[in-house]
């Protein structure tokens, strides 16, 4: 995909976004804003300028507005650039749906001023991209990726390494999205439980419908991508075709089982379909 086509499809993106996610983000803390939270007696110490004085002249005694502080919302968004991404048998590969997923994140993280910071993983060169606001520096980084030369194996992707490393580097509370795969060693348990205990953090998997199911196209050979190893099947074997759905399903459930069990909400996005709809219905319900 040519960089122009994928700024044509950050426009598109953007456009469809807009309108879907309406409203803002509000602070449960209270401080300086322009957003009133209470209206209480006056206490010794209080700032007189916060004095209400049509509330004060109404009661006869000093009441104070108290305001809810306004906070930039810092999202955080964990990409799996690995080599398992480059799959894709139906509409597109995963990796294409992961940065159209990227980009609409960004789209509704940079909002009305609130920062967007960046972690890949599972390339030759993961990169951080601190917080700030704009998304144009997502583009770039994507942009930057897709130059990297894609057949140089460095072994099982460890998403586990990504979060601490997230949670490292994200100081203040935020929200985490992790857009995986979420195929390779469970590392990462233990280190999103920690991430789920100071942050807000959503889990899109990426699924692609081969990757679930077996076709009967006769003898194949399959390669784990990351590794190299390679296995043959022979896929007219209908028992075959069974074991492999039901081990596929089993499995998936358990990572979603696993995900609940941290406390991170979790969504499926396919590389079939239009998944840009089910990511904005997500979003809209979780806001």
């Amino acid at each position: 995909m040519p960089d122009a086509l994928l700024r044509a499809l950050d426009i598109t993106i953007g456009r469809r976004m807009e309108g879907l996610l309406a409203g803002d983000y509000r602070s449960s803390l209270f401080g300086d804003g322009t957003e009133l939270a209470q209206v209480r007696p006056y206490i010794p110490g209080d700032d007189v300028r916060r004095i209400d004085w049509n509330v004060t002249a109404r009661t006869g005694e000093p009441h104070v507005r108290v305001q809810l502080a306004e906070r930039v919302l810092v999202t955080w968004l964990v990409l799996d650039t690995s080599a398992s991404m480059e799959f894709g048998t139906a509409d597109r590969r995963k990796a294409d749906v992961a940065e159209g997923t990227a980009i609409a994140i960004g789209h509704v993280a940079t909002r009305r001023g609130n920062r967007l910071g960046v972690v890949t993983f599972g390339d030759l060169e993961p990169r951080a991209m601190p917080a700030r606001q704009g998304r144009m520096g997502l583009v770039g980084l994507l942009t930057a990726h897709r130059r990297e030369p894609g057949d140089a194996r460095i072994g099982a992707t460890s998403l586990g390494e990504a979060i601490s490393r997230t949670g490292s580097i994200a100081r203040q509370r935020s929200l985490v999205v992790v857009v995986s795969d979420f195929r390779g060693p469970r590392d990462w348990r233990r280190p999103l439980l920690e991430l789920a205990g100071r942050h807000d953090v959503l889990a899109l998997e990426i699924q692609d419908p081969r990757e679930q199911e077996l076709s009967n196209v006769g003898a194949l050979w399959l390669v784990d991508p990351e590794t190299g190893q390679l296995l043959r099947v022979d896929t007219r074997s209908q028992r075959l075709r069974e074991r492999f759905a039901a081990a596929a399903a089993a499995e998936r459930t358990d990572v979603a089982r696993e995900l609940a069990s941290v406390g991170v909400r979790h969504l499926v996005l396919s590389t079939s379909g239009d998944w840009l709809r089910s990511l904005a219905v997500f979003l809209r319900r979780k806001r």
